[in-house]
């Protein structure tokens, strides 16, 4: 799947962010601009969190449909689950509100498919935070490789039975919405815990990074970032709300570990160990088609309700463009090597 350049073979690493079914959208409107650039199926590695793990899954999951993209967008237009998820779980003594949406994913997306069935795609990591080290913990499968689940503290184990929708749910479990996935010695073994807890992937990454920087496992020479997550906004009244102060600290916080990874892209290039970055976000006015396009994506909440056509259409076409001007301008190698 690999691009080549000057003769030479490169690898091509893409991340997709958090940020609901604003962010699938957005990543969606990415993936029409990499497959009208002849890139799309060029792609090595996903790099998934929370809604980018909605897209980035059931995009490997339909790898060679031709369908595929136009199915999304008609998924994200019409269902709206986290409701129906959250009611369901409270009232069904048997099931917790993150199984309910594990098993909306599995109706409505991917027909009990297990991460096995991935291993004709791209490698691809769905990623959620592990409560019990702090640490991201992966959910990996595709490549022709085999199917793991772990972190590099508690060590791998394999996930070849783990069904896509249960990887998905965990890494959009965003809390305090849906409680944190379990998983015991039966499923994950570690002589370090008796069990794990993983709860949505934006806590530690909202955006995806590491494993496009993980050199020994994934040798990417590009990695392209598509940030349609929630970057904080200068508030001309802000609250002095018990509650609310806390839900802007974790946003304060989140944007913290937001430019952190951008430079940490930045940096690792610069010294040699790791791919060429091409990164762009929602609130970006630079390669904007409409005046207003960057103001309005950004204001489309971050949740899991269905798009309305208008909000799709700004949605799509502000990340294709955003996406096309930042490798026109960062790495056009790619678009003249991509035939």
């Amino acid at each position: 799947m690999s691009i080549t350049i000057n003769g030479e073979e490169k690898r091509l690493g893409l991340a997709l962010s958090g940020g609901g079914f604003r962010a699938a959208a957005f990543h969606l409107g990415t993936f029409r601009k990499l497959k009208q650039l002849g890139l799309l199926d060029k792609i090595d590695l996903l790099s998934c969190v929370s809604g980018g793990s909605i897209a980035g899954a059931f995009l490997c999951a339909n790898w060679d449909a031709p369908q595929v993209l136009d199915r999304l967008e008609t998924y994200l237009r019409t269902k709206s689950i986290a409701v129906s998820s959250v009611v369901g779980g409270l009232l069904n003594p048997f099931t917790t509100r993150l199984e309910e949406l594990a098993k909306t994913y599995d109706r409505d997306l991917f027909g009990g498919a297990t991460l096995a069935s991935l291993k004709d795609g791209p490698r691809i990591y769905l990623n959620a935070t592990n409560l019990a080290t702090g640490n991201m913990f992966f959910f990996v499968a595709g490549g022709g490789k085999d199917e793991e689940m772990g972190e590099h503290e508690l060590g791998q184990s394999d996930a070849s039975t783990v069904k896509i929708s249960e990887a998905v749910a965990a890494s959009s479990a965003f809390p305090p919405v849906f409680p944190p996935l379990q998983l015991g010695q039966d499923r994950f073994q570690s002589d370090l815990v008796d069990y794990v807890t993983l709860t949505d992937g934006g806590v530690y990454d909202n955006l995806g990074v590491n494993p496009l920087l993980r050199i020994a496992r994934n040798d990417l020479q590009y990695a392209l970032v598509s940030d349609g997550g929630k970057p904080f906004a200068i508030v001309p009244d802000p609250t002095d709300s018990g509650t609310i102060v806390l839900k802007e600290a974790i946003g304060i916080l989140m944007e913290q570990v937001r430019g952190l990874q951008f430079k940490r892209l930045e940096l690792s290039h610069k010294a040699g160990e790791g791919p060429v970055p091409v990164w762009f976000s929602i609130d970006s006015h630079e390669g904007e088609v409409n005046p207003g396009d960057a103001a309005f994506a950004s204001m489309i909440g971050t949740n899991l309700k269905r798009l309305s056509g208008a909000e799709m259409d700004v949605l799509t076409r502000h990340a294709g463009a955003l996406c096309q001007a930042r490798i026109e301008k960062y790495a056009p190698e790619l678009v003249a090597g991509s035939g």
